[in-house]
């Protein structure tokens, strides 16, 4: 296996006391029709990422709608909140080591994830994995994109009296909604087009900003209840017992789907990281620790809001707009927009943007990308992937943990077993080179992924519901029967199985050591 690795660093490529590799001067293949600019490795000098960069921005991402209402989906199911709270944690606990598994590249070298992903699929054959995180992002953008555009129309119908809500419809839906849906989509990819830099400074203030927010609705609703209220002492109509299994592990599956897409292209930032330590505390400090702590918020929130209302408003934004002070609407508008922004444009349009450019560097910059994923957010329907718990973490999340865990288990094998952590970058632009393989492809990777893929989903089922229809699009026995018992492991399955396989089937493979 260690032949795999050259002996040696190679001359184009010099390493500073942290460990930290950059391409020497003139060395980086710009005329490569793999490269352009916004592929290249960040020079040194550039990667000024720190520990509370990392932090703030998991602190942002995390502090959005979905995340708050990812409990709700598992109380809806049958759990009571502590097994929710149990759930998301663990979840997020096990969805941090690929993270910083796959985000270690990042600081070392310098890349983004399409270009660490040729290291294992070869320069062509990473679109594949770059196109799957794509699309996934796609689908995530559109789904913020429309949760952020149905909060602000919510807000504004009450500050209007509810004039919004009764004005004219289109596809079923009032045309201020449409409207608010719009302008946001075209606030967020004004905000990309500044640039990383900017992503930076606004992830920055936007952290301490939504937690502030998020603080200032548990007190509010606090005062009003005078406590918390009878939420708390539900309890979980599965118990511990053999009802609540079958439930737990998709629904633990799910939850680690929900930033699966993240343990791929976390290199994406960490390219910018001034060290591994900063991304390894930043990651560690910033996403297990927020997704818990803003799970127990939410909890307290609509226990809260029972006491208040007379019933469990699990919706930050239906709750908000339950005040009748003008000022608390504006605040409450003014952090779902910021909460909402800050996650989308950071998880799921800096992704796409980057592996579009990858898919055609030559006509596809990161802002062409970032929007082209504008556009097939819009155009994938999000309001119905979210349409029901079933469907949104089963489905959606279950199916996307699945095939985005089956491309984390290639990747960690490849650079943490395979090459030891290292790369040779001026080859990761250069056909002909190390990570050329077969016309481009590794035919290793693409075998792996497959059958990863297909254990991991090919079981994927559809719950049946009391009147005895389906509550998602696939079949109820699964789409391959024997491997239905598989479908509530997915993402680990995947991982595993495809880590596994690769390791084995690269096990033979002599690279060129020529420098």
């Amino acid at each position: 296996m260690t032949n795999t690795v050259p002996k040696g660093s190679p001359i184009s490529q010099s390493a500073d006391s942290g460990g930290r590799i950059e391409l020497a001067p003139q060395a980086y293949p710009a005329d490569s029709p793999f490269a352009n600019e916004d592929l290249r490795p960040v020079p040194v000098a550039e990667r000024k990422w720190t520990t509370y960069n990392f932090a703030a921005l998991w602190i942002s991402m995390a502090h959005c709608i979905p995340s708050w209402t990812l409990a709700s989906g598992l109380v809806a199911l049958g759990m009571d909140w502590k097994q929710a709270v149990f759930t998301i944690a663990l979840a997020n606990v096990i969805v941090l080591l690929p993270m910083l598994a796959t985000g270690h590249a990042g600081p070392k070298y310098g890349i983004p994830f399409p270009v660490l992903a040729r290291a294992s699929f070869g320069l062509r054959g990473a679109n594949i994995p770059a196109m799957i995180r794509a699309a996934v992002a796609c689908g995530w953008f559109g789904i913020q994109t429309w949760i952020g555009g149905s909060g602000i129309f919510a807000l504004g119908s009450k500050l209007t009296g509810g004039h919004w809500e009764n004005a004219g419809q289109i596809a079923g839906n009032p045309w201020p909604l449409w409207l608010c849906f719009i302008l946001f989509w075209a606030v967020q990819i004004a905000i990309i087009y500044r640039g990383m830099d900017f992503l930076r400074h606004f992830e920055n203030w936007a952290a301490p900003f939504v937690i502030v927010g998020a603080l200032v609705l548990l007190v509010w609703i606090a005062v009003k209840a005078d406590g918390f209220g009878a939420l708390l002492d539900q309890p979980s109509k599965l118990g511990w017992g053999p009802d609540f299994w079958p439930v737990f592990f998709p629904s633990l599956m799910g939850m680690i789907g929900f930033w699966a897409t993240l343990s791929l292209n976390i290199p994406d930032f960490t390219r910018f990281g001034a060290s591994q330590r900063a991304q390894t505390w930043g990651q560690s400090l910033g996403l297990p620790t927020t997704m818990t702590l803003f799970a127990i918020l939410a909890v307290l929130v609509t226990s809260g809001s029972e006491v208040v209302y007379g019933e469990a408003i699990w919706d930050p934004v239906a709750l908000a707009a339950k005040t009748d002070s003008a000022f608390g609407l504006l605040f409450a508008l003014v952090v779902v927009l910021i909460a909402t922004i800050s996650v989308n444009i950071a998880a799921n349009v800096v992704s796409p943007a980057y592996d579009l450019a990858n898919l055609a560097p030559k006509l596809i910059n990161f802002r062409t990308g970032a929007l082209i994923t504008g556009v097939v957010g819009i155009l994938i329907f999000p309001w119905k992937l979210i349409s029901t718990p079933e469907f949104y973490i089963f489905t959606w999340l279950g199916v996307v943990g699945g095939l985005l865990g089956t491309v984390a288990g290639i990747l960690i094998a490849d650079y943490w077993i395979v090459r030891r952590t290292v790369l040779h970058l001026a080859d990761l632009y250069t056909p002909g080179g190390r990570y050329w393989y077969s016309s481009g492809w590794n035919w290793r990777a693409i075998a792996a992924f497959v059958v990863g893929g297909v254990l991991a989903v090919g079981g994927s089922y559809s719950g049946v519901g009391a009147d005895g229809s389906k509550t998602g699009p696939f079949p109820a026995d699964g789409l391959i029967p024997f491997l239905k018992p598989l479908a509530d492991y997915g993402w680990a399955v995947g991982l595993g199985t495809s880590l596994v396989l690769y390791v084995v089937l690269m096990g033979g493979r002599k690279e060129r050591a020529d420098a």
